[in-house]
């Protein structure tokens, strides 16, 4: 990427020994990237320290090194003395730490009810505590508390280095007071410079990550400048995301690069606008007023979950069936017991039988099977674990059948066979469902 203009960067830093240890996964750290992005700030870089304040100092200087114009941190505001993040910013930013007697008085307000359900508590060790939250940086922007735990944001004292936004731990805390320290004057100033950045997003199915690669270089042989553009890839759900970032002059440049993709993976670039497989089924259900229905095995639940989650408030999802035992099939879904008795419960054959016996149980418009063998026993040398048969059919006679082979633990494979499957669903709505399709191998590219 080539941007007109040096990017302001900033650095976040997730304190806590529990984050650190994997006790609580950081969900900070993603969603303050996200954020700065939007600010048109440079995320950098994401670190996670423990509550020493050794490495919380060392942490902040490296990223003072590294150049960032800003710091956030989350963590290490709470009451007790392993808490020294505030202390730690203050130190490093050069600012002497006082006593705020009208934050300690907020905070005392907002435990006063808290003292009063338990009246047992130590009034005498409730009042330090709140005392050792109120002390802060002179100087520094003092966010209110929506826990306890105020916020701040501190400017070094010198003139010189990275601005400091402290924030509270709990997501629910720091994600309020984000917008007001955003309207800081301190950290408007510390941004000054920040450039728009506009983003786009490609999703594509039916070839491996490793193919992406082959069409970035060949984007840049046929003259798509590609420099302006940062372009990163994932591969998430079996889906090949494609995420471009990029400036308002360079518009041109990333319609270009869109335009190659398109000539060159045709229907494997199912969204060049960035909406998922679900969005998309959920507008054509709405759109065409059709109602689905699942009976799944080896998915346990999942695709029923998925659909559910998807549909919200709308009535298109009547319901679903989860059927392990040969028995389950028959009884829950209509499935013959001499097809499972000739094909074997794993068989596209009993995948078509599942597909509308959960129509016809539901009375849905459109019915979707799946069966399989996710792991990790129970395979053989026909049907290896990772086997997976999938079905959709509708009431107008169209269907759409495949046999995969999916990679990846029992929990990838089950991930995977729910987006094959809406996959299947996308393009029976849209009209593509005819036939069944012979048996393939399905490894990151799993192809609908």
């Amino acid at each position: 990427m080539s941007p007109s203009a040096a990017p302001v960067r900033a650095g976040i830093l997730v304190t806590g020994t529990e984050v650190l240890t994997g006790i609580i996964a950081d969900r900070n750290g993603p969603w303050l990237s996200q954020r700065l992005v939007e600010e048109g700030v440079d995320a950098a870089m994401i670190q996670i320290v423990g509550d020493r304040p050794e490495d919380l100092m060392g942490a902040l200087r490296f990223m003072a090194d590294a150049g960032m114009a800003l710091i956030v941190t989350s963590g290490g505001l709470g009451p007790t003395a392993d808490d020294l993040t505030a202390e730690i910013v203050g130190e490093f930013t050069g600012r002497e730490m006082v006593l705020d007697a009208e934050l300690e008085e907020k905070i005392a307000e907002i435990l006063r009810p808290l003292m009063s359900r338990w009246p047992n508590l130590d009034p005498g060790a409730i009042r330090e505590a709140n005392r050792k939250q109120a002390v802060v940086p002179v100087g520094a922007t003092v966010l209110d508390p929506v826990g306890t735990a105020p916020g701040l944001v501190v400017a070094p004292a010198s003139g010189s280095g990275p601005t400091v936004v402290v924030m509270p731990g709990p997501p629910r805390e720091l994600h309020e007071m984000w917008e007001k320290a955003v309207a800081t004057e301190a950290f408007r100033s510390a941004i000054a410079g920040a450039v728009s950045y506009r983003h786009g997003v490609m999703r594509l199915f039916g070839i491996p990550e490793s193919e992406i690669a082959n069409t970035l270089r060949d984007a840049e042989s046929s003259g798509v400048q590609l420099d302006p553009l940062e372009i990163t890839t994932c591969l998430r759900r079996g889906e090949i995301e494609v995420a471009t970032r990029y400036e308002a002059p360079d518009e041109a440049a990333y319609s270009a690069f869109v335009d190659f993709v398109a000539r060159r993976h045709g229907e494997q670039l199912f969204s060049p606008d960035g909406a998922t497989v679900d969005e998309q089924v959920a507008s054509l259900l709405t759109q065409s007023g059709r109602t689905v229905a699942v009976a799944e095995s080896c998915t346990g639940g999942l695709m029923s979950a998925r659909l559910t989650e998807l549909a919200g408030s709308s009535a298109y999802f009547l319901g679903g069936a989860v059927v392990y035992s040969n028995e389950a099939k028959a009884a829950l879904a209509g499935v013959d017991p001499e097809l499972i008795e000739r094909f074997g419960a794993v068989s596209t054959e009993v995948a078509d039988a599942l597909a509308a016996g959960a129509a016809a149980r539901f009375g849905a418009d459109v019915g979707i099977g799946i069966t399989g063998i996710a792991g990790p026993g129970g395979g053989s040398e026909d049907k290896p674990v990772g086997t997976v048969c999938f079905s959709v059919c509708s009431d107008d006679g169209a269907r759409l059948t495949r046999r995969a082979r999916l990679p990846g633990s029992r929990s990838d494979i089950r991930e995977r066979s729910t987006t094959v499957t809406m996959h299947l669903l996308r393009r029976l709505l849209l009209g593509e469902g005819i036939t069944t399709v012979p048996t393939q191998a399905a490894g990151s590219g799993d192809r609908a």
